[in-house]
This record gives structure tokens, C-alpha cells and sequence, in this order.
């Protein structure tokens, strides 16, 4: 099956490098929503993409080299979907923060899926 797991990953690279990436939470800034809740990488979408929400695809943009890194599946029973979300460029540490992020509550639940 690795065949497929290149073509995936490769697919990912060049949506992201095809996309424009926009960083609407930046990292160190709080949730709109959840006040408790602050941003420790920083967050976004590929502009002109469409995910399961009808939004862009949501992508964390880490400190190390642009390139795609992983990806965060996701289930959120409080909003009642399912997503996938493109790490760019995080370090280990930047990928264990935004896993801690999508299993914080007894709402939202994710796998991390590693390049």
C-alpha cells in the first residue's frame, strides 16, 4: 500500500503548494469562541479550498521547513462533523500541541495520521 501513501502525501503538497495559506489564528492568540482556549501554533486554511465544514481546509503552520508533515482527523460531537486539518512544518513538539488540542475535551477526539 505505500504507493498510495506517496500519491496521498504528494496529492497534500500540491494542494498546499497551489494554495495560498491563510493564517487567521495566529499563534498566542485565544479562540473566538472558547476564551480558555489559545492558539500555541498557528492556524489556518488553503484560500479557495473547500472542507467538510464548507470553509477552507484547515491547516496548523508550524516553525520548521513548509512542507507537509501529518494529518489530524477529526470528530466533533458539539458541531457534529468530522475533518481532516494538514500540518505544515511542525516540529515534534508543535505536533504534540496540536494533538493535545483536537483531544482536550470530552467533545472533540482526533488521530494524528504522520507523513
Amino acid at each position: 500500500m505505500n504507493g498510495f501513501d506517496d500519491a496521498f502525501w504528494k496529492m497534500l503538497d500540491s494542494l498546499v503548494m497551489d494554495s495560498e495559506i491563510v493564517t487567521d489564528r495566529p499563534k498566542g492568540t485565544v479562540h473566538p469562541k472558547y476564551p480558555d482556549f489559545v492558539y500555541e501554533v498557528d492556524y489556518g486554511y488553503l484560500k479557495d479550498t473547500s472542507s467538510m465544514d464548507g470553509a477552507g481546509i484547515d491547516v496548523w503552520v508550524g516553525s520548521g521547513e513548509k512542507r507537509v508533515d501529518a494529518v489530524m482527523c477529526t470528530v466533533d460531537c458539539l458541531k457534529r462533523d468530522s475533518e481532516i486539518k494538514i500540518l505544515i512544518g511542525c516540529t515534534e513538539e508543535e505536533k504534540l500541541s496540536v494533538y493535545r488540542a483536537h483531544n482536550e475535551t470530552q467533545y472533540m477526539k482526533g488521530i494524528m495520521i504522520r507523513r
